[in-house]
């Protein structure tokens, strides 16, 4: 008898969404991830990471387009996981052993606490490539 084999599930980073909303190298694997996500893929994003995607947003082209990335994030199929207790230490944990960002650390826990893929372009990430699963963006 076969063993069954548990679906892929993913957590996007800001720099995967921004990628998207930019249309940068890697923007086609995330429109696919989301696409997915509609099919019934578990794709996760950290509130911490869509909060960080909405103040970019804003600083690049307003407050009502942050708005509106706010609002497709929530209709997308992505499940926004709020920074509980169990979430913000692992955080800190992988932040304090790692240079990297605060927020790039609540994308990696939560993929750790998960056993999902985190699919980023960020190369701060690289340190945890052993780790953790990523999924690198492509950087055409």
């Amino acid at each position: 008898m076969r063993k069954a084999v548990a679906p892929e599930s993913y957590v996007l980073d800001s720099s995967a969404l921004l990628a998207l909303l930019s249309g940068e190298a890697g923007s086609t694997d995330v429109a696919a991830i989301l696409h997915q996500a509609r099919q019934g893929t578990q794709v996760l994003m950290a509130w911490v990471n869509a909060g960080e995607v909405a103040y970019i947003v804003e600083r690049r082209w307003g407050l009502a387009r942050a708005c509106e990335v706010i609002a497709f994030l929530e209709a997308s199929g992505i499940e926004l996981v709020e920074a509980g207790r169990q979430l913000a230490l692992e955080a800190a944990h992988i932040k304090a052993g790692h240079a990297l960002a605060y927020a790039d650390a609540f994308a990696a826990a939560l993929a750790m606490i998960q056993g999902a893929t985190l699919v980023t372009g960020d190369p701060e990430l690289k340190a945890l490539e052993t780790t953790l699963s990523i999924r690198w963006l492509r950087r055409d």
